[in-house]
């Protein structure tokens, strides 16, 4: 009687879908065929994952039904046949736990090229040594060129990546980059000396004229508040080399599976670059980041509120206006309010002559007049129409997102290819060492323009998050002022409050008050607002012919 044929399998598998030679699906199966008709076996399935890492079994779904088909005895299978044991896997329990699940069902594995068969006791050992090599050789490789990162920054020299925004890179060394700095002084100037957020900051840069200038690791044009709190949040803007700000980790429930997180711990050394702000600037902005955002609860007439409160500027030194009270006087128990500036050298260290103390029933009722005279001039309200409810426009960012993505998957890709290469490399390989090395280098890079790209594409959302925001709270805006009179003046002092902070930006006033009493300079709003057939951000009121036209609209109300 014939004895029956042997079944097997066979396995084949690339990182990408390029084909390299020697190591192509194709090349694989024709290897893996000759070798089975050479020991008289039967193939009664091949499977094929093409394009996936063999870091794990996750998503390599041809691997993970051959398994379900070995559990099934779905073909009475002696054997599973793999070129190389890379193909087969290169995580050292993912390939021994397949290993056990195939050999509980009686299926061993053959790794042709590396001579390797599991069914003898031989063969098993070496799949756990190769394995297991392979996993603490990648491992050193990743530790090694870590370390030497590490030590870089010890030195205080820049240790990988491009340049960030605000330097260049010359022969390996940070130096100022003269066309970038004034953006990121401009970034931490505002950030302490005025209320304004990340998000108020982008703003203003994006609406007075800087220009972001695209390089390899920001191609998107506009400012956004993922890039001014990624500028405050760097301590290399004060001289400071900062190491595994970023690392790569596994994932969470899986066993191979990498991505990069930000640490909040992180070691810092003395850089040997030239600072772009003081460390004491630095660390009043870390101190504002870190400052809680619920505000106190007031003790003393919680219905009254500062309604100008760092809208109001100092003419002295440009700083905020806060609220100040006077406490009831005995002839007419009345408490009084006050808008003055607290730059005083002994709390701030900035030296401040504007000592005068500006009424506020005065000031506040001065401002509702002038946006009154504005909102009740019929050319406003027609402008103001037409801007409510009409379309924005985001399609060149959505084009600058598309191109990302396109450049994102080309960087996973190579990152695949790397994976790759390194499965492949001959252990026998006279420069086998190097070429990891240099591999290994290579691979950790792509995490870094990876990243770089994910931010970019967090900053071009997040601009059109802000373009849909900005036009539903402008819209929101321009439908309160065209019912200016009776929304301001039916609701409290802290709803005005708000409104007057959601509209305008800031208001500039005179050293003094004026002949004709007024005290306002400027008004800067927060939106375009039609005036004289013309959009304008900027109302001046320093011309007498201004101020007269303006309160004489305020009185005909």
């Amino acid at each position: 009687m014939k004895k029956a044929r042997t079944k097997c399998y066979i396995y084949t598998r690339v990182s990408t879908a390029m084909q390299v030679d020697g190591y192509s699906l194709d090349a694989q199966r024709e290897k893996l065929r000759k070798y089975a008709d050479y020991e008289d076996m039967v193939i009664a399935g091949e499977y094929s994952d093409e394009g996936f890492s063999g870091k794990n079994i996750q998503g390599r779904h041809e691997f993970q039904q051959m398994l379900r088909d070995v559990q099934d005895c779905k073909d009475g299978v002696s054997y599973v046949l793999v070129f190389k044991l890379s193909r087969f896997g290169r995580n050292a329990a993912d390939v021994l736990n397949s290993l056990q699940l195939m050999q509980d069902f009686g299926v061993n594995l053959i790794c042709v090229e590396d001579g390797i068969d599991s069914s003898k006791d031989s063969g098993k050992l070496m799949i756990s040594v190769l394995s297991a090599v392979a996993e603490i050789e990648r491992e050193n490789i990743r530790a090694q060129t870590m370390a030497g990162r590490e030590q870089k920054a010890r030195e205080g020299k820049w240790n990988g990546g491009f340049a960030p925004y605000g330097y260049r890179l010359e022969n390996g060394e940070l130096s100022i980059a003269d066309d970038e700095v004034e953006v990121i002084r401009v970034i931490f100037d505002r950030f302490i000396h005025t209320n304004d957020g990340v998000a108020g900051i982008a703003r203003y840069l994006n609406t007075h004229g800087y220009v972001k200038k695209l390089r390899q690791n920001g191609t998107i044009p506009k400012f956004s508040a993922v890039f001014v709190r990624g500028i405050l949040d760097n301590p290399i803007y004060c001289g400071k080399i900062a190491f595994g700000r970023r690392k790569v980790e596994k994932k969470l429930g899986t066993r191979n599976e990498m991505h990069v997180v930000k640490q909040s711990e992180f070691p810092v050394y003395v850089g040997q670059h030239e600072a772009i702000v003081s460390e004491d600037d630095w660390n009043l902005a870390q101190t504002k980041r870190q400052r809680t955002t619920g505000r106190r609860e007031k003790v003393r007439d919680p219905d009254h509120a500062h309604i100008l409160s760092g809208i109001l500027k100092c003419p002295c030194c440009g700083r905020n206006l806060y609220g100040n009270v006077s406490k009831a006087h005995s002839k007419d128990n009345k408490t009084r309010y006050y808008y003055f500036c607290k730059s005083i050298k002994g709390q701030t260290g900035h030296e401040c002559s504007f000592r005068l103390n500006i009424e506020q029933n005065e000031i506040n009722q001065m401002v509702a007049s002038i946006v009154s005279a504005m909102v009740h001039d019929p050319r406003f309200v027609d402008a103001i129409k037409e801007k409510i409810g009409s379309a924005v426009d985001t399609s060149e960012l959505d084009r600058q997102a598309d191109a990302i993505k396109v450049q994102l998957r080309q960087r996973l890709s190579t990152k695949s290819r790397l994976e790759h290469q390194m499965d492949t490399l001959d252990f026998n390989d006279p420069y086998y060492d190097r070429k990891s090395l240099d591999l290994q280098r290579r691979y950790d890079e792509q995490y870094e323009l990876i990243e770089d790209m994910e931010t970019q594409l967090a900053e071009i959302q997040g601009q059109i998050d802000d373009i849909h925001q900005e036009k539903i709270t402008a819209d929101n805006i321009y439908h309160l002022l065209l019912a200016f009179d009776e929304v301001y003046n039916a609701a409290t002092e802290v709803e005005q409050k708000e409104f007057m902070r959601a509209f305008i930006e800031r208001i500039d006033i005179f050293p003094e008050k004026q002949p004709n009493g007024n005290w306002i300079r400027n008004i800067v709003f927060a939106f375009p607002v039609p005036y004289n057939g013309k959009e304008i951000r900027e109302f001046p009121l320093e011309s007498q012919s201004t101020v007269e036209c303006v309160l004489l609209m305020s009185k005909a109300q």
